[in-house]
């Protein structure tokens, strides 16, 4: 379904992006949130839309529309990290001002906060595998690694997420 809609949004129709977007907005700004800030997220979110849209006729393989989707949306939280990094607000001030999200359930929370806590690189893998359920093929590509990068970051990233939950309920 994703490649005849992609190919429908190649040759222009209108009507076509706008069920791309509806469709892949949600992964996207999940993916995002997870590796920034709610605050930080919907700009970004926002980038990655623009990127796609400009970047959408020259894909060759529309099968291959998820793993190019993550991969711009990847390269736009680095750019955003990159940029803030480089100025001198710390983002630890950043990360105070932001509000945490509503969630209903009290693990889920202290799921999500033991992913916060989580170096970016192992944070990135945990969220494409398990929470946008791409497979490692495509996690490999997203993240310009080989597979087996792939599995020892996935590894080592639930190593770390256990024993962070692990001190949180101690």
């Amino acid at each position: 379904m994703n490649e005849i809609l992609v190919l429908r949004c190649q040759l222009g129709e209108r009507d076509a992006l706008e069920e791309l977007v509806r469709a892949w907005h949600e992964p996207v700004r999940t993916y995002v949130g997870r590796m920034l800030d709610p605050g930080r997220a919907d700009d970004v979110t926002q980038e990655v839309w623009v990127a796609v849209v400009r970047g959408l006729p020259r894909l060759k393989d529309p099968a291959r529309f998820a793993p190019w989707l993550f991969t711009i949306a990847r390269r736009a939280v680095t750019n955003r990290l990159r940029e803030e990094y480089g100025t001198q607000e710390s983002s630890s001030e950043a990360e105070e001002t932001a509000e945490p999200p509503a969630l209903p359930y009290e693990e889920r929370a202290a799921l999500l906060d033991g992913l916060a806590m989580l170096p970016p690189r192992e944070r990135e893998i945990l969220v494409l595998f398990y929470l946008e359920d791409l497979p490692i093929e495509d996690c490999a590509q997203i993240c310009g690694v080989p597979v087996g990068t792939v599995k020892s970051r996935l590894f080592r990233a639930r190593r770390m997420l256990k024993e962070r939950l692990r001190e949180e309920s101690q």
